[in-house]
């Protein structure tokens, strides 16, 4: 794996690199989905603003699951001093580098979504349904920087043949051959990402493909969990499968509360 690429002196980090990557293409379907739709909209500008907010979000989720870490954080952010704002600010972007929580850049994307749906008077829900492939085909690019990265993501040991190493230079370095979860989860992505594409050719009732995202991406991710290396933390579960499962049952009741509206008008 390769956390950096040194090109002269640029030092570029692949997670960065990735998660841009990610946008692009998340920009692309979107785009293509307004445009298949009528929607007059700025697929780029959504896309960033839900990035920063996505970001943001997983970084402050993982950090408030264990508040002691957070502090010694920020005290190693605050050791060069104030009146050195270079060195803080260098600090600050490399404790930022790693450690991310993929339920909480999820509601932090799916409220600047709807916070977006208005601005554009796409309206809320209808937004949600609109960049739901862009979101799974995003997701999952972007899980591919976790992996060059090396910054925890990976799998347990493994002696499967498609098994990765990590690099001594990797965020959260290991010595064994490890299962590459990022790539399951990018396989998984782009199938969804092609599911919602196919349904959403046709009128669907709001809300219901929105549903539908949450409970497969819930899904794939609860799976994903039982060969990751994530602590058991409830009940025999890791703190990302208890996220995973309770979007799993918000999808479904939004599905079920669609079709119980659609059900009720067509009567």
């Amino acid at each position: 794996m390769y956390p950096y690429i040194n090109i002269g002196p640029v030092h570029l980090g692949t997670f960065g690199l990735l998660l841009w990557l990610a946008a692009v293409a998340a920009t692309v379907v979107l785009h293509k989905n307004f445009l298949r739709h009528g929607v007059d909209a700025d697929a780029l500008n959504v896309v960033a603003m839900v990035v920063v907010a996505g970001v943001i979000g997983a970084k402050v989720w993982h950090e408030l699951q264990n508040i002691p870490d957070l502090r010694f954080a920020m005290r190693e952010i605050s050791a060069p001093g104030w009146h050195q704002p270079l060195k803080v600010l260098v600090a600050f972007l490399h404790w930022f580098q790693a450690g991310f929580a993929w339920f909480g850049g999820m509601l932090a994307g799916v409220a600047m979504l709807m916070w977006q749906g208005r601005i554009a008077k796409v309206g809320p829900i209808r937004m949600l349904d609109l960049a739901a492939p862009a979101a799974a085909i995003g997701y999952g690019v972007g899980r591919i920087g976790c992996l060059t990265s090396g910054d925890g993501d990976y799998g347990i040991p493994t002696h499967l043949p498609w098994g990765v190493h990590m690099r001594p230079d990797a965020l959260v370095p290991t010595p064994n051959l490890v299962q590459p979860t990022p790539i399951y989860e990018l396989l998984f992505s782009l199938a969804l990402a092609w599911l919602l594409w196919r349904l959403g050719r046709k009128v669907r009732p709001l809300g219901w493909l929105t549903g539908l995202y949450l409970l497969l991406s819930g899904l794939g991710r609860f799976l994903v969990e039982f060969v990751r290396i994530n602590p058991r933390i409830y009940w025999g579960m890791s703190n990302a499968q208890v996220a995973a499962i309770g979007s799993m049952v918000v999808g479904a009741i939004v599905m079920l509360a669609v079709g119980a509206r659609k059900g009720s008008t067509a009567s």
